[in-house]
């Protein structure tokens, strides 16, 4: 069941865009990730693209009762898919949830394209961790840490 969809545009190029993305956690907006895992990692040798798959903690700030009444912790995992397509400007990442899942799931996808218009504009699909990757990017500009601007 689909709840919501939003649309945003980053102001800034597929490269920062990409590079941004393996940043940003920790950050100010999303105090409750508590750790990033890499599982697997590899380069599609016909296609290109890089698909990575990440386990995310979480410290949750759930009440004592509920977790009682339901067997849950108030640390929770989730597993993120993400593939980049450098050929076509593409960043895709699913999510869900591992903990809990018996009583409730939640999916989550992301994609960033690049504006056909314009590639120094780049959308995507969702509100969720908005404002975290655009700190990054701002943090990663600032810092002079991405050089060259695509």
């Amino acid at each position: 069941m689909k709840i919501f969809e939003a649309t945003h545009t980053f102001f800034y190029s597929w490269s920062h865009v990409s590079a941004a993305n393996w940043r940003k956690y920790p950050n100010d907006k999303c105090p409750h990730v508590i750790a990033i895992d890499v599982l697997d990692r590899h380069v599609d040798p016909v296609t290109g693209v890089l698909r990575t798959e990440r386990l995310i903690t979480c410290q949750q700030n759930i009440p004592k009762l509920l977790c009682k009444l339901f067997g849950g912790s108030t640390v929770t995992y989730a597993r993120e898919i993400s593939e980049i397509d450098p050929k076509n400007g593409v960043l895709k990442m699913t999510s869900c949830n591992l903990s809990m899942n018996h009583l409730v799931n939640v999916s989550e996808t992301v994609i960033y394209t690049e504006d056909p218009s314009d590639s120094s504009r780049f959308g995507d699909n969702s509100t969720k961790g908005r404002q975290g990757l655009e700190i990054v990017l701002d943090r990663l500009m600032g810092q002079g840490e991405i050089l060259q601007k695509n």
